[in-house]
C-alpha cells in the first residue's frame, strides 16, 4: 500500500516504513529515526501498551512538549487500538484533571518537570477534587526504557472509521470538549493538504506548532508521513533557535501562526542565519497583515505561502489557499473549501457553516453540545463571522461575539486589524470593543511594536483617521510586550477584554 493511500495511521506508519525505508523521519537533536526505524519503535512502544491492558477504544493521554518521543508515543497510542488524548503543556494541574476525568483515559504520558512543570505533583493535587477512577497509571517520560521492557503481542484490528483521537478544544469560550475524530478522517483530510501546501516527498518541516494541537499534528506529523517529508520538532518556539534549525537542517516547510513569521521577519539576528532552504509557509489561527505575506516572499524569498481555515471540530481544516493565490487573497481570505467539503455563510447571522467528511462524530460523551454544534443536516456552525466572495473564497470578519456595535454600525476587528497592521511601527494588533457611554461600544487596539522606538499612540490615531471609516477608528491604542494566545496561536480577547494581560 502506498502511503497516500493509508486510511487508518498504523498503516500509514508501516507503508511509510516500506516505501520511505532509509529516508529521515524524524530528527530531534541527536536522534535521527528512518521510516523504517521509526515503524519499529511505534510498534514497540503498541506492544508495551497492549501488555498494560490498552486495547481498542481505550483513551491514552499524552502530557509533553514537541519530540521524538511524542511522535512515537502518539503513534504508538492509536497502532495498539487506543485513542490519543492530547493535553496541553501549559496546563495546571486542575486543567489537566478535568481532560483525564472527562475522557476516561486509561494511562497518562507525561514529560514531568518540563520547563520546571511538576505535572505530576499538580495533577496529584488536583485529583483531590477531580477523583480519576479510570486512570490506571502515570508514565513519566523518563521512565521511557522501563515501560518498554514489558511487552505482548497487538490484538486490536484498527478500523479507518475508528476513532483516533479525542483532541478538546481549546476552551477559549466555557469548558473545554473533546472533539471525536476518526482515522479515516486524518489521513483522507491530509493527503488534500498536503498536496496545497505543496507538501512534497523529501521536504523538511520544522515542526513548531505544538502537537498538542490539532494543527501541529494532523498537518505536522500526519502530513509528513503521507509526503515521505522529515519532521523537525521543536519543543519551545524562540527565535535564534528556530532560525538556527532552519539553517543546519536545511528546513523548507514551516508552518505556524502569524507572530512566528513576524518574529522571524523582525529578528535583528535575522541576516546572520542562511535560511535560502524555506520554501513553503502556512499560516491562518488569526488575522493576517498583507504587508507579512508580502515580506515572506520578498525577504525570505518563499515560493508558497498559504492561509487556512479550520477548527478542532472540522479536524483542523476547512478552506485552503492556494499556492498561486496572490498576497491580498492569501492574506485576506482563507481560501476555498478543500475538495469533499462545503461552507456556506448562514443568511441571518453571518456566520460560517462547514459540513463534510472532516466534520467531527461529535464531543465525547457530550449529546447536547454535539447537538448544539452539529444541526440535523450535518452543517457544523463554527462560531465565526464571514463572507464568501464571487470565487467562493472565504474570509473571516470575526468571532460572531467578537463584532460590536459603534453607534448603531458593526464594526468587525479583523478589518480594523489588517489596517493598523500596515502602520511600519506595528508588529501585531488586535482590536476589542469596549464600553462607551455615547456610541454603546468603540474599539480599542492593543499594538505589539516592532523593534526600535515604540509607535505614538497619536500617530497611530492620525493613521487610522486617513484609511478607516470614523466608527472604526479605535478610540485608545495600548501598547503591550505581546498579545495573550491560546496554543493554537488565536489571540485570548477575552483575556483582553477582563484587562488581564
Amino acid at each position: 500500500m502506498e502511503p497516500l493511500d493509508a486510511r487508518t495511521i498504523p498503516e500509514l506508519v508501516r507503508a511509510g516504513a516500506v516505501h520511505y525505508g532509509d529516508r529521515e523521519a524524524v530528527v530531534d537533536g541527536d536522534v535521527r529515526l528512518t521510516y523504517a526505524e521509526l515503524a519499529d519503535r511505534v510498534g514497540a512502544f503498541a506492544e508495551a501498551l497492549a501488555a498494560r491492558g490498552v486495547g481498542k477504544g481505550d483513551r491514552v493521554a499524552l502530557w509533553a512538549p514537541n519530540g521524538w518521543r511524542w511522535i512515537v508515543a502518539a503513534l504508538g497510542i492509536v497502532a495498539a487500538g487506543g485513542v490519543l488524548v492530547p493535553l496541553n503543556t501549559r496546563f495546571k494541574g486542575a486543567e489537566a484533571a478535568y481532560i483525564l476525568a472527562r475522557s476516561g483515559a486509561r494511562l497518562l504520558f507525561v514529560d514531568d518537570g518540563f520547563l520546571g512543570n511538576q505535572y505530576v505533583a499538580g495533577l496529584a493535587e488536583a485529583a483531590a477534587e477531580t477523583p480519576l477512577p479510570a486512570l490506571d497509571g502515570t508514565v513519566t517520560l523518563a521512565e521511557w526504557d522501563e515501560f518498554l521492557a514489558e511487552r505482548r503481542p497487538v490484538e486490536a484490528v484498527v478500523e479507518p472509521d475508528d476513532l483516533s483521537d479525542l483532541f478538546f478544544t481549546s476552551g477559549t469560550t466555557g469548558q473545554p470538549k473533546g472533539a471525536m475524530l476518526t482515522h479515516r478522517q486524518s489521513t483522507q483530510l491530509y493527503v488534500t493538504w498536503s498536496e496545497l501546501a505543496d507538501l512534497r516527498e523529501g521536504d523538511r518541516y520544522l515542526l513548531v506548532n505544538p502537537c498538542f494541537n490539532t494543527f501541529g499534528y494532523k498537518a505536522g506529523v500526519i502530513a509528513s508521513l503521507l509526503r515521505g517529508a522529515t519532521i523537525v520538532p521543536q519543543a519551545v518556539f524562540h527565535v535564534p533557535t528556530t532560525l538556527e534549525l532552519v539553517q543546519r537542517e536545511r528546513i523548507t516547510v514551516l508552518p505556524g501562526p502569524p507572530t512566528l513569521y513576524t518574529s522571524m521577519l523582525d529578528h535583528p539576528g535575522r541576516g546572520d542565519y542562511d535560511l535560502s532552504s524555506l520554501r513553503v509557509a502556512v499560516t491562518g489561527a488569526t488575522t493576517v497583515p498583507v504587508v507579512m505575506i508580502e515580506r515572506l516572499r520578498a525577504e525570505l524569498r518563499l515560493q508558497t505561502v498559504i492561509t487556512a481555515y479550520g477548527l478542532t471540530e472540522s479536524c483542523g481544516t476547512a478552506t485552503m489557499c492556494r499556492p498561486d493565490d496572490d498576497p491580498q487573497t492569501t492574506a485576506t481570505t482563507c481560501g476555498a473549501a478543500v475538495p469533499g467539503v462545503e461552507v456556506r455563510i448562514d443568511p441571518v447571522t453571518g456566520e460560517v457553516l462547514v459540513r463534510g467528511y472532516n466534520v467531527m462524530r461529535g464531543y465525547f460523551d457530550d449529546p447536547r453540545a454535539t447537538a448544539d454544534a452539529v444541526d440535523a443536516d450535518g452543517w457544523l456552525h463554527t462560531g465565526d463571522v464571514g463572507e464568501l466572495d464571487e470565487r467562493g473564497y472565504l474570509r473571516i470578519t470575526d468571532r460572531l461575539k467578537d463584532m460590536f456595535i459603534v453607534g448603531g454600525f458593526n464594526a468587525y476587528p479583523a478589518e480594523i486589524e489588517q489596517v493598523i497592521a500596515r502602520h511600519p511601527g506595528v508588529a501585531e494588533v488586535a482590536v476589542i470593543g469596549v464600553p462607551d457611554e455615547r456610541l454603546g461600544e468603540v474599539a480599542r487596539a492593543y499594538v505589539v511594536a516592532r523593534s526600535g522606538p515604540p509607535p505614538d499612540p497619536d500617530d497611530l490615531a492620525s493613521f487610522c483617521r486617513t484609511r478607516l471609516a470614523n466608527y472604526k477608528q479605535p478610540r485608545s491604542f495600548v501598547l503591550v510586550p505581546a498579545l495573550p494566545r491560546n496554543a493554537s496561536g488565536k489571540v485570548l480577547k477575552t483575556r483582553l477584554r477582563a484587562g488581564a494581560l
